[in-house]
């Protein structure tokens, strides 16, 4: 491996963790392949913002408050965490490359996906450490924005048409590292697959519960998946956010008529 490679990645994990060093190794291959610098790393609209973090976390205080979640850091997640669940089978399918390219032209537009998809492609050569990216990320991102991560990775691996068992197993496993309960990962999972109960799971309740019940849940769902709760993460996200949103109206309208009330 050339030293513009060792280099990216030693100082990736100094500053950023193991996602630094997983994005330093990353833009270390592009600037061995001769790659333009500047513009293929993402989140350049916060640089001011991400300035005054880093100025926090140097003062050498320690605070529990949890801050905003940056689009830029929404982004280089959802690189790493797509590139692992890609990988789930043991092979990549051209559909789920697809699928994630699409993703990136519809967020970001032509030119910014491109530059992210190289970022990409480079990211899923490497052996990714999900435990320790998992918990990084835990650390730092509000659990909204985790929700939206888990929603995309779903989108991902039904992108061939179907979600394997080893794909189940990996985003089970990743949900768990992000310190998302059993029900939400069950809500979301729900919203990709066809079956008699999915939009109980939806709501997060089961079949016994009362009409009233439903009503509740279906207004604490909203109020969860509402995409104002991710419009931080920039308009490029609020897609993804408004489709989970549509799935839990979609669910209660669904029992409604089931239910007649």
């Amino acid at each position: 491996m050339s030293f513009a490679k060792w280099v990216g990645g030693a100082l990736g994990w100094s500053f950023g963790g193991p996602i630094g060093a997983i994005i330093g190794l990353a833009v270390g291959s592009l600037i061995d392949g001769a790659t333009e610098g500047g513009g293929f790393l993402l989140g350049d609209g916060n640089k001011q913002q991400r300035g005054s973090r880093q100025n926090s976390s140097s003062s050498g205080r320690q605070t529990h408050t949890r801050l905003q979640t940056l689009s830029g850091d929404f982004e280089v997640s959802l690189l790493i965490l797509a590139s692992v669940v890609i990988k789930a089978d043991g092979k990549q399918e051209q559909s789920e490359l697809d699928f994630v390219r699409k993703q990136f032209v519809s967020m970001y537009g032509k030119d910014r996906s491109n530059q992210a998809f190289k970022l990409f492609k480079n990211i899923s050569k490497q052996n990714i450490p999900t435990r320790k990216v998992c918990l990084q990320i835990r650390q730092m991102m509000d659990h909204a924005s985790r929700l939206q991560l888990l929603h995309f990775l779903f989108g991902i691996a039904r992108a061939d048409g179907m979600v394997t068992d080893d794909e189940v197993s990996q985003i089970y496993m990743i949900s768990s590292y992000l310190g998302i309960s059993a029900r939400d990962y069950e809500s979301i999972k729900a919203m990709f697959y066809n079956s008699s109960d999915n939009a109980y799971k939806i709501l997060e309740i089961t079949k016994e519960a009362t009409d009233g019940e439903v009503k509740k849940a279906y207004r604490k769902m909203a109020k969860k998946y509402h995409p104002d709760k991710v419009i931080h993460l920039g308009e490029e996200h609020q897609k993804g956010a408004e489709e989970k949103f549509r799935q839990v109206q979609n669910a209660y309208e669904q029992l409604q008529k089931e239910r007649v009330f």
